[in-house]
């Protein structure tokens, strides 16, 4: 889509917003909630469509000012099952900041509650992907910002009712295209239901040609006809839900039961020793992306997973110790490329800025806990405490066998153990890479990183870190310690003096990469019901809770938060994640 977001927006006189970019209006000026009760609501037969549903799928065309998803929350918050899930799919090319959707929705104080949370979240402007969490719901919304056609084609969800709300036919054709008609066949249920304002000729044929029955009803205001549909199909089944056996409990494995009791199942975690033993065991973690100029899906990727790791780190306590990175320049090229990092519309505004010294401070980056990440996550699941040996296909689920006799059955397995994972599916290609990191108790710094980093701990800094490839040792040396203090030297000669003259603590991991050191996320080929959760590297903190609410979806037949185009670069079974056969 374009560059340019602005929504242009207009107040009109009596304080109303309106579209410059499309002379058009948000909501009627009668009564804007009223109007998406009766046409969008009402139109889709809700809360009767969703009666005896446990999930239920909404998609939404034109986010506008988020007044069709406060009244839908409104009356699923009042109306829903116990137990049950809503999932929103909402679509936005020119998005509203939060001063303006606070200003348009503070018409209606009957739907303060709603309103008061959805603004709590309001998300930011940025084109991709965007989850917001509605626990106090039991809800979730993935908005896209971009074009609709993009976002149809790159949403892996199916809709159980639809509100078609972009501007008129006459002033936004765009939204109302064949691509986007077609989208919204493609991305209906078998029963889906469609509701929207507009009675025009071209939306009732296409839709009818795409498989909806559509009929005219009596409007809303002073527009006198809107229009419902329905596709002819059959009923939703409920779902039995899978038994999850989840391997390794570093960040992988913690962030994919956490996404999956967010879904409402409660799987079996799987850790030969305790939490964090392995690369997320250590007293500190930095939350930062990967850059990227070159490949602006694997850029996206980055900073779609930087923005949700932040805002579920920033919900539990103790988990976050410090905001903000800086990323120190090696070289002079470094500067000019962080000039171009900083410029690329993936980031919020303001949050990656060049600095006068030539770095470039991630104000959204982190320093976590990962021990606080852990005990949050993993508090009160099951879990069994031995060696995995071996993961075998048993019928209709998987065996998963421990090393002196245990046995347990699921239907379905997530590999999330790092390293470990390839001695458990030998097709995957991952690359072993010991690091060891030193800490001490000392006054901390502000985080940093120029190929190697420091970082705060709760009680000091870390630093290091080495990196060497095929190594699978984890017993610190203190040969490595030395290097680290060089590293740390080179770039801070007070911190290095303070660290050699302090009391520290080293430790080594084993961490695990690809071949084209991007993740492994979705399900391992030709063997349904088993999925893999790694090749995060050194960027686990990052990736591990968008990517596992990925897995998560899949698992579960969800719609995921990845747009498309990303779930297929992070596939396993992508060319770059198989083992290469041995000649």
């Amino acid at each position: 889509m374009s560059g340019d977001r602005d929504p242009r927006l207009i107040w009109t006189e009596a304080g109303e917003p309106r579209s410059g970019r499309f002379d058009d209006v948000y909501f009627s000026a009668e009564d804007g909630l009223a109007e998406s009760r009766a046409v969008f609501l009402a139109g889709c037969s809700l809360p009767q469509a969703w009666g005896g549903r446990d999930r239920f799928t909404v998609a939404e065309l034109g986010f506008g000012t988020g007044l069709n998803i406060v009244a839908l929350l409104d009356l699923w918050n009042r109306e829903r099952q116990t137990g049950a899930r809503l999932t929103v799919f909402s679509i936005e090319a020119f998005p509203l900041d939060l001063d303006q959707a606070r200003r348009a929705l503070a018409r209606w104080p009957e739907v303060a509650g709603v309103t008061d949370v959805l603004l709590s979240r309001w998300p930011v402007r940025t084109p991709g992907f965007h989850r917001i969490d509605l626990p106090e719901f039991a809800a979730v919304i993935d908005l896209a910002v971009g074009d609709a056609a993009w976002a149809l084609d790159q949403w892996s969800g199916q809709a159980d009712a639809w509100f078609l709300d972009g501007f008129a036919p006459s002033t936004n054709p765009q939204m109302w295209s064949d691509p986007v008609l077609d989208g919204i066949a493609a991305r209906s249920a078998p029963d889906a239901r469609l509701a929207t304002f507009t009675v025009a000729g071209a939306v009732r044929r296409g839709l009818a040609e795409r498989g909806f029955t559509v009929d005219k009803r009596p409007g809303h205001g002073r527009k006198r006809e809107r229009l419902e549909g329905r596709r002819s199909g059959p009923a939703p089944v409920p779902r039995v839900w899978p038994t999850v056996a989840v391997i390794g409990a570093g960040i992988a494995g913690a962030s994919v039961v956490h996404a999956l009791i967010a879904e409402g199942v409660r799987p079996v975690l799987i850790e030969a020793e305790v939490p964090g033993a392995g690369a997320s065991g250590f007293p500190a973690a930095l939350v930062t992306p990967r850059f990227d100029l070159g490949d602006e899906t694997i850029a996206g990727l980055f900073a779609q997973a930087l923005e949700r790791a932040r805002d579920l780190y920033l919900t539990i306590p103790g988990a976050v110790i410090a905001e903000g990175v800086r990323q120190r320049p090696s070289s002079d090229r470094d500067i000019g490329r962080f000039a171009r990092i900083a410029d690329q519309p993936i980031w919020p505004a303001g949050s990656m800025m060049t600095q006068d010294d030539g770095s470039l401070g991630m104000a959204q980056a982190l320093t976590v806990h990962p021990a606080a990440i852990m005990a949050d996550w993993l508090g009160d699941v099951e879990r069994l405490t031995w060696p995995v040996l071996e993961v075998g296909s048993g019928g209709d689920g998987w065996i998963v066998s421990g090393m002196t006799g245990q046995v347990l059955r699921a239907d379905t397995v997530v590999l999330a153990a790092g390293w470990g994972a390839q001695g458990l599916v030998q097709d995957l290609a991952l690359t072993p890479v010991r690091g060891q990191a030193d800490w001490v108790q000392a006054p901390s710094p502000v985080a940093e990183a120029w190929g190697g980093y420091v970082a705060p701990t709760p009680d000091g800094f870390l630093f290091g870190a080495t990196h060497d490839r095929g190594d699978t040792t984890t017993e610190p040396r203190e040969a490595d310690t030395q290097r680290n203090l060089a590293t740390l030297a080179a770039r801070s000669p007070d911190l290095a003096r303070v660290a050699s003259r302090a009391s520290g603590r080293a430790r080594a991991a084993v961490r695990a990469t690809t071949r084209d050191r991007l993740p492994l996320a979705g399900a391992v080929a030709d063997r349904p019901g088993l999925f893999v959760l790694g090749g995060l590297g050194s960027r686990g903190f990052c990736l591990a809770p968008l990517l596992a609410e990925h897995v998560a979806a899949l698992i579960l037949d969800r719609p995921s938060p990845l747009p498309k185009a990303v779930a297929e670069r992070v596939s396993p079974g992508r060319a770059a994640a198989r083992a290469v056969p041995e000649p």
